[in-house]
């Protein structure tokens, strides 16, 4: 086998196939399908201070080539994962990463508190697309302000690995990820999803409660691709890469754009044994172009 292992900032993966927040639960959902110990990471879903019960139904719809997505960060709580389902999966052999999620800067900072004391996590990744309460529900990651206020605070709170999750939604991610590299992350990862909308054009009323929702799949895979690329040349510190991630190919062109590692998402819900398949995929890919190792060929795309 090629040498597939990874590094994110002090984070050591066995490979670069993640699993992104919200689309693979807490990894024992996925247990009688898969090894999940052959993940490089799992990121759990997204888990907030206090509890949220998300938003009313219909929170989910396909679209052509993707879907929609308004769960609203539905979870029990930060104190609820520490102490009923972190003594779960601690002793899995594989990164556990937490996705954390807030609406003010102090529960950001507070739920990273929680989540360092836990030794067998491995890193924590922000999800900065979050709408700011005190600043009338503005997502902290749309201005380098913004993500410069939130990830400097955490930093300040949080020892481990340091990821940040970079919204699409923004005139120049470039940009938000300068801002978060300043301000003390280890890793970006992106895209999360773009702002869209779906409508029942027979009862003339959208598809979801929330009347637009997240986009997932194939369809923004071009776009994910593209701010990859454009973010890999902008900052130092490693890129994660996620956004229509179906195969194995898909997982090489982000990783050929600057990505160090790959998160698949929205493939997990057609199939559930995608990420084994990427990972053998990438391997394969590898020992066909006679590459010794996938730090070969992060950021190789020649233009």
């Amino acid at each position: 086998m090629a040498d597939l292992s990874v590094n994110i900032g002090e984070l050591k993966m066995k490979n670069p196939v993640m699993t992104a927040s919200g689309t693979f639960g807490y990894g024992e959902e996925f247990q009688d399908f898969i090894n999940i110990e052959r993940i490089g990471g799992i990121i759990v879903k997204g888990t907030t201070l206090h509890k949220r019960e998300g938003n009313p139904y219909p929170r989910m719809a396909e679209t052509p080539s993707g879907m929609l997505n308004a769960v609203g960060l539905q979870n029990k709580g930060a104190k609820y994962f520490a102490d009923h389902i972190y003594p779960r999966i601690k002793g899995l052999d594989t990164n556990i990463i937490v996705n954390v999620s807030g609406s003010a800067i102090d529960d950001y900072v507070e739920t990273a508190e929680i989540i360092n004391e836990l030794d067998n996590i491995s890193a924590i990744e922000l999800n900065i697309s979050c709408p700011n309460v005190k600043e009338g529900g503005m997502a902290f990651g749309v201005t380098t302000t913004g993500a410069h206020n939130v990830v400097k605070a955490v930093r300040e709170a949080y020892k481990k690995t340091l990821i940040v999750k970079l919204s699409p939604n923004v005139t120049d991610i470039a940009e938000i990820a300068r801002s978060a590299e300043d301000s003390g992350a280890d890793s970006v990862s992106l895209i999360n999803t773009l702002l869209g909308m779906a409508i029942d054009a027979e009862r003339r009323r959208p598809l979801l409660s929330t009347i637009t929702g997240g986009l997932s799949g194939p369809a923004v895979k071009p776009i994910a691709l593209r701010m990859v690329w454009q973010v890999a040349n902008a900052v130092k510190i490693p890129v994660i890469g996620m956004g229509g991630i179906m195969d194995w190919k898909d997982a090489i062109e982000f990783i050929l754009a600057g990505a160090s590692a790959i998160q698949v998402g929205t493939a997990n819900f057609i199939d559930p044994t995608t990420t084994i398949k990427v990972e053998e995929g990438i391997n394969d890919y590898l020992e066909r172009h006679k590459i010794k190792s996938i730090k070969e060929i992060v950021g190789a795309l020649e233009v």
